[in-house]
């Protein structure tokens, strides 16, 4: 059988065979306690200490600036509530198409008593600049975005939102899990003072993750135990998913030219593959000029999107752009937020190409996707 194409990098990526090779020597014999002092556990704690600085150099942050976490969700929930746990504000901005790790969040904070402001987003899903600025309030604690979408990939002007919270002196976090090692994601140029890593989104394993704290944040740690991290986030460390974690991110920073190229002539063939085929008829969400290099959001007419993914499910891999229940469709909240019509929203699935995506495979999805919408649109 030939192998399915696999076109879900923004899910989960695979994990690259050089950080498994650093993973197994750990798994094999360096299994001391970061916390012992003996020379296992001083070899663990060196190798913690090492791959801080890996992930500090692909985001261009000082390594004492690094709080490893268990994935993006953890960081991000230990940046807004740690931020809001040591301010005095109440209330908070973020955006309408936030990953369910920060609008959940928010959610919870709204039933103790928070304000949220939840920022409108145009077609191409991007904030406005003068809605951040019309949402301040004298007890706005922190500015939440993320940094790339991670359904339609659009980049959102993170650099001028930070301009604008310091304005006002306002701690400002970005979710990056979507964006790093896809695209520059230097912590010194986009002036924000936490940010979100995801093991799991940059070819490392799932289940580890880190949080960007520039010296001077303050916040307060949401979990109890002993000293790691700082206290801020209390236990024993995963050793082996934080070498691997600064491993992938080594090699992220190495290849980020080759890599960043291989993604955009990915997403860039298929598209165009699409368009050749003059049967098809498709949109794509989003602004492909100010997006990830991997990510396309595309709405088929006339076609749902899980029977789609359903029959071409055993030769590519895919996902939707909503969720299915017993009666009824519930569209995605960032299309709903984009304003796509509902008769093409439910005709969205999410393509998203990585580092090991290869032409041949880009081609065959082409042609299975092209195959199975024609089909589905003239029923």
């Amino acid at each position: 059988m030939i192998k399915p194409v696999y076109l879900d990098y923004n899910a989960t990526t695979p994990i690259d065979p050089e950080v498994g090779k650093e993973m197994n020597l750990f798994i094999d014999s360096h299994y001391g306690n970061p916390s012992s002092s003996y020379a296992i556990g001083r070899l663990n704690k060196n190798a913690i200490n090492f791959a801080r600085k890996q992930v500090a150099d692909l985001i261009n942050a000082n390594p004492d600036e690094i709080i490893f976490t268990s994935c993006a969700t953890e960081s991000n929930n230990l940046a807004i509530l740690g931020v809001l746990k040591a301010q005095p504000g109440k209330h908070l901005i973020t955006s309408a198409i936030e990953h369910p790790a920060v609008i959940e969040v928010c959610k919870h904070l709204e039933s103790q008593g928070y304000e949220i402001t939840y920022l409108p987003v145009d077609r191409t899903g991007r904030i406005n600049l003068q809605d951040v600025e019309k949402a301040i309030r004298p007890d706005t604690a922190l500015i939440t975005i993320m940094h790339a979408n991670n359904e339609v990939g659009t980049i959102q002007p993170i650099t001028e939102t930070a301009v604008i919270a310091k304005k006002h002196n306002i701690i400002f976090h970005t979710d990056a899990a979507q964006s790093a090692a896809k695209i520059e994601t230097d912590v010194s140029k986009l002036g924000v003072g936490l940010l979100t890593v995801a093991g799991h989104k940059l070819y490392a394993p799932k289940g580890i993750g880190a949080l960007y704290l520039k010296k001077g944040v303050n916040i307060k740690n949401i979990m109890y135990g002993a000293s790691q991290e700082k206290g801020l986030r209390p236990g024993t460390e995963n050793v082996i998913h934080i070498i691997a974690l600064g491993k992938a991110c080594e090699i992220a920073k190495r290849d980020f030219e080759r890599n960043y190229k291989t993604m955009l002539l990915s997403r860039d063939r298929l598209i165009d593959g699409l368009k050749s085929k003059p049967n098809v008829e498709f949109e794509i969400n989003g602004d492909l000029s100010n997006s990830l290099p991997n990510t396309i959001s595309i709405s088929f007419n006339g076609v749902d999107a899980h029977t789609l993914a359903s029959l071409t499910g055993d030769e590519i891999y895919i996902s939707t752009g909503s969720a299915c229940h017993a009666d009824s469709v519930e569209i995605s909240p960032v299309l709903k937020a984009m304003d796509i019509d509902l008769k093409m929203a439910t005709g969205t699935v999410r393509i998203s190409t990585g580092r090991f995506t290869t032409n041949d495979e880009v081609d065959r999805a082409v042609e299975i996707i092209t195959k199975t919408v024609i089909k589905l649109q003239t029923r």
